[in-house]
């Protein structure tokens, strides 16, 4: 809803708010909802995002975050793993994960000693769970692999696993 207009009923969008209505014509959205107990949304624009720390050769840009949000229970961001490249082996102690594979194609890695190869490409979903051994890796020459990464907790706990996994694309 655009600041400065008046909210409309529910199931009727001719209709404006009623006159009791505590937003007026020229209120301030945000003001208002929170008088009234109301928690704004909070919109990340995509010049915006938080710059995290980089897992091997994959970037993260997170969009929703304890810093950006002041979101407590989730985060949302898109990872980029250049072509010929992978992140470092890791597991995350403290939260589960979901992936979404938007383009490129790669390898997911998992398991104990990362044994596990799964071809992965656009549309395909991943979930994992804490204390799980995992490396995305680029398998492309010349497209990036962007992963949106969805989790549990507004920071996360990550282990690398120096020695594991594969090392020729860190």
């Amino acid at each position: 809803m655009p600041f400065g207009h008046f909210p409309r009923e529910r199931g009727n969008p001719d209709r404006a708010a009623p006159p009791d209505s505590p937003l007026r014509e020229n209120d301030d959205l945000v003001s208002v909802m929170s008088k009234n107990g109301y928690k704004p949304c909070v919109i990340t624009k995509g010049d915006n995002l938080e710059i995290e720390i980089a897992s091997g050769a994959m970037t993260r840009l997170a969009g929703v975050s304890e810093a950006l949000s002041g979101s407590t229970g989730i985060h949302l961001a898109i990872a980029t793993v250049p072509p010929g490249r992978c992140s470092t082996a890791h597991y995350h102690v403290n939260c589960e994960s979901a992936i979404y594979v938007v383009s490129g194609e790669g390898l997911f890695l998992q398991g104990e000693e990362l044994e596990v190869e799964e071809v992965i490409g656009p549309g395909d979903f991943i979930y994992v769970p804490p204390d799980s051994n995992h490396q995305p890796v680029n398998t492309s020459e010349g497209e990036d692999l962007v992963l949106i990464v969805a989790r549990n907790a507004p920071v996360e706990i990550v282990v690398d696993l120096e020695e594991a996994g594969r090392q020729d694309c860190r």
